[in-house]
């Protein structure tokens, strides 16, 4: 199966999970202001955000460009089109201005090397003073057993599909040091695994 089809299917599979990992970052993010990025080609929490009012405005910046249509599609049925702007963009976020980011959320970032990398430099110039990126995987703290238990084996099954890697704790510190990001950021084990990365 192309690995198009296996995000499409995946982003379907994820739909139940989204209001419940949302409300993790609305209670770290702490505010109902700002400019809200989402970033790749796991994205659709921004919706679930916009619902909720938490944010001002809101970007996707998809890749690849596959999965566009498919953000496009779900804006227009959930009447979002004019709220949540979509574009292709790139792991580098070149065109994403600089400062300009109050939230960045990049689920799946970690663990699909073959298919992207993540950058964490170009998150961390994103941001704007006091902005707060989410990045990492997982299911997040909020959400009940049985709606993992429903999508679980599948997800498992597409993530193998689409080379997910295991990924560390340490190995996660080491990229950060990498960047020299370590002191702007904590990574969390609860829900997943995530960097909160705080400029």
């Amino acid at each position: 199966m192309e690995t198009d089809t296996l995000i499409e299917e995946l982003n379907l599979l994820w739909k139940p999970i989204r209001p419940f990992l949302a409300r993790q970052i609305e209670e770290l993010y702490g505010r109902r202001d700002g400019h809200i990025l989402e970033i790749g080609p796991f994205s659709g929490l921004i919706f679930s955000l916009a619902h909720k009012n938490v944010g001002e405005s809101f970007l996707i910046a998809a890749f690849p460009e596959a999965a566009i249509p498919l953000y496009r599609q779900e804006a227009r049925k959930l009447r979002l089109e004019d709220r949540v702007g979509i574009i292709e963009s790139g792991g580098s976020l070149i065109d994403i201005a600089d400062e300009s980011v109050d939230l960045a959320i990049f689920r799946g970032a970690l663990f699909f090397p073959a298919l992207f990398q993540v950058d964490f430099g170009a998150i961390y110039r994103k941001l704007r003073t006091a902005g707060i990126a989410f990045v990492g995987g997982g299911f997040g703290k909020h959400t009940p057993p049985e709606v993992i238990s429903r999508i679980g084996k599948r997800s498992e099954q597409i993530n193998a599909a689409m080379g997910r890697v295991r990924v560390t704790v340490e190995s996660v510190w080491d990229q950060l040091r990498s960047n020299r990001l370590e002191e702007r950021c904590e990574v969390t084990t609860e829900g997943g695994l995530w960097v909160v990365m705080k400029k």
